[in-house]
């Protein structure tokens, strides 16, 4: 049996988030075993590293498959991006050991939550970004970060409250970028703040709740401290909100 490792990108917009469902085949799972079963004849379960959210986009997103096949990998390729929809490619396809395991072997990932400051819409980065019309104060958000830095318990910036599994992770570090990006047409320039989270693991809705708080923070709604507080109190009422899927994006995953 033949272990392969596939880097994924998609566009997450039209898709009902990563893992296979029953009732819908509308998921990249779903697309992908689809596809692999059409072009090797046997049903092949496809193992992803984590499971984006619907709406979650993927650079970097890694899966991998066992199959039998004389297919070489090249072939492989060429045919899974010939008949892949358009919002989906395979980067690169290698074939590794009969052990390698794409979620349990993963070391790190790095999320990017883009934010985009302006008073008006953005219709080129409406499926890519959040839109915000209030200011926001990057050393307030930069120091409100700086308490969720370390292995800490998370299960306040969580949406699943029955999982028994440990709410356990280590932030290795989160950037807060600002760049001024010169939009099309007349709307001049507007401020695009990336939010960059790396760490050994990420829990359901964790970075989209982490970004919420953070933008809190920069509107002034919440002190910088209160971060801290809400990590020690453990509870997912004291978070802040849950910002859109569509400014998440899987940007890598570390072996």
């Amino acid at each position: 049996m033949r272990n392969f490792k596939m880097l994924l990108q998609y566009e997450g917009t039209r898709y009902q988030g990563w893992q296979k469902q029953t009732g819908t085949d509308n998921t990249i799972q779903g697309k992908l075993e689809t596809l692999l079963f059409k072009m090797t004849g046997k049903k092949t379960e496809v193992q992803g590293s984590g499971r984006t959210d619907a709406g979650v986009h993927a650079l970097g997103q890694v899966a991998n498959f066992h199959v039998n096949t004389k297919m070489g990998v090249d072939e492989m390729m060429e045919y899974m991006n010939f008949y892949l929809p358009d919002d989906i490619a395979v980067i690169s396809l290698t074939e590794v050991p009969e052990r390698f395991h794409s979620r349990l072997n993963a070391k790190g990932k790095t999320y990017c939550y883009r934010v985009i400051h302006a008073g008006v819409p953005h219709v080129f980065d409406r499926r890519y970004a959040h839109m915000v019309e209030a200011e926001l104060d990057i050393d307030r958000m930069k120091k409100g970060a700086e308490y969720l830095v370390g292995t800490h318990d998370f299960k306040a910036f969580t949406s699943n409250k029955r999982s028994k599994k440990s709410t356990v992770r280590t932030i290795s570090e989160i950037r807060i970028e600002k760049k001024v990006s010169a939009s099309m047409g007349m709307l001049g320039e507007a401020d695009e703040i990336r939010f960059l989270y790396s760490g050994n693991g990420f829990l359901y809705h964790m970075a989209r709740i982490i970004t919420g708080t953070l933008l809190e923070v920069g509107t002034h709604e919440r002190k910088p401290e209160e971060v801290a507080e809400i990590l020690r109190h453990g509870l997912r009422e004291h978070a802040g909100e849950l910002v859109p899927a569509k400014g998440l994006t899987l940007m890598e995953v570390r072996y």
